[in-house]
């Protein structure tokens, strides 16, 4: 038995296999510190637990629920735009809650993608835009993110790529990952002045946009964006919700419609007691927020000093879970660095050519690792002689 053809060039997700990987090592009594993956390692607010827990025992919740999810949970959606991008959503015509917001570039993918349909995909950037992509039948074209534009677009170059290529779809994602590059209100004007030019639906992917950022800001807040856009966002992140699996998709009434019937063919509705206790997370205030950016800032510090015992170059503006750093010199490349750090120190660092050939030269470090582990690391590396001085 064959594999069907969209899996050809697909390969498993690289996370997936250096897990994998460094279980094995653990098995070898390796003991490796895992700076990789961005999965926030504090529960959620203790008042989020509570209500999962309560309605949970409630006999009626067990039922299969809406395609279109809960309305507390669209309502607090929309309360959570409003208050925190100033953005006006209706609950019921543009929500749609998803099983996290992966789910939803795979579903937007297959709802607007037919056969060699071309899609604009940052370099460097989240690998599953690439994959989902070429799963629905489309072709990749890279536009190119770089530290001498300030990993900011080139809007020559996308307006070359638009007029070449006519692209049905572009993947955007600010606070950047994997390089933490905050936008301003310049940028998704921008955005959205080139989607209406050239007809070209912008999905921008919102994740990060309360971790290590004073000011969070929502594309759909640009004038007449909902014309041309449509913006995910998650609970993993700023919630420390990333098991729990909800996201939601926000546009306008059409674009909700378009993507729920795929959708509602692919999966059903979310276990209700986590929809509500996903409403609770986001009536959270500010006191929250704080307190786990605190969290992130002080073990950034920690992070910074790791970085600079491997001689890496790094902008101190960053935002999101993780810090995206040059690899010294003496190194082909950032999987070179990563490796060495790996079978030396026994601490795994992620090398940046997995977010694209724009990233081979760098390395990306979660801080979603208590204080104890990032000393650890540090000293792990500074024991084995990894340091600037080679």
């Amino acid at each position: 038995m064959n594999t069907s053809k969209r899996l050809e060039g697909i390969g498993e997700y690289y996370f997936s296999t250096k897990l994998r990987e460094i279980d094995e090592l653990n098995r070898q009594g390796k003991n490796i510190i895992n700076l990789g993956i961005g999965s926030p390692d504090q529960p959620p607010h203790p008042d989020v637990i509570r209500v999962l827990q309560e309605e949970s025992a409630k006999p009626n919740v067990h039922g299969y629920q809406s395609y279109k999810g809960s309305p507390v949970l669209r309502k607090a959606i929309a309360a959570w735009y409003a208050q925190w991008y100033g953005v006006v959503l209706d609950a019921d015509t543009e929500i749609l809650p998803l099983i996290g917001s992966k789910e939803g570039i795979m579903h937007i993918c297959m709802t607007y993608l037919n056969d060699g349909d071309a899609v604009l995909v940052p370099n460097p950037g989240y690998p599953t835009y690439r994959s989902a992509v070429k799963l629905a039948g489309g072709v990749c074209v890279d536009y190119t993110l770089s530290d001498e534009n300030d990993w900011l677009p080139d809007f020559v170059e996308l307006e070359r790529l638009a007029e070449e290529r006519k692209p049905r779809l572009m993947w955007v994602n600010y606070p950047q990952m994997p390089t933490g590059k905050l936008p301003d209100s310049a940028l998704f004007g921008q955005l959205v002045a080139f989607g209406k030019q050239h007809g070209i639906l912008i999905c921008h992917d919102n994740p990060y946009s309360f971790i290590l950022n004073e000011r969070p800001m929502s594309l759909l807040a640009v004038d007449g964006a909902k014309e041309v856009a449509i913006e995910l966002n998650s609970l993993s992140k700023s919630q420390n919700m990333a098991g729990w699996r909800v996201g939601t998709l926000a546009g306008s009434r059409q674009r909700i419609e378009e993507v729920l019937r795929f959708k509602s063919n692919m999966d059903s509705g979310m276990f209700l007691p986590l929809q509500l206790a996903a409403a609770k997370a986001l009536s959270l205030g500010s006191d929250w927020y704080d307190s786990v950016n605190a969290v992130y800032r002080d073990r950034r510090v920690l992070v910074l000093e790791l970085l600079d015992l491997l001689g890496c170059d790094y902008s101190p503006g960053q935002a999101g879970l993780f810090v995206w750093a040059k690899v010294p010199q003496g190194y082909k490349d950032g999987y070179a660095l990563s490796d060495r750090v790996l079978y030396e120190a026994g601490v795994f660092i992620t090398p940046g050519g997995i977010f694209g050939t724009a990233g081979d030269a760098y390395v990306r470090v979660s801080l979603c690792n208590t204080r104890e582990k990032l000393r650890e690391s540090i000293d792990r590396a500074r024991g084995a002689g990894i340091c600037s001085k080679q």
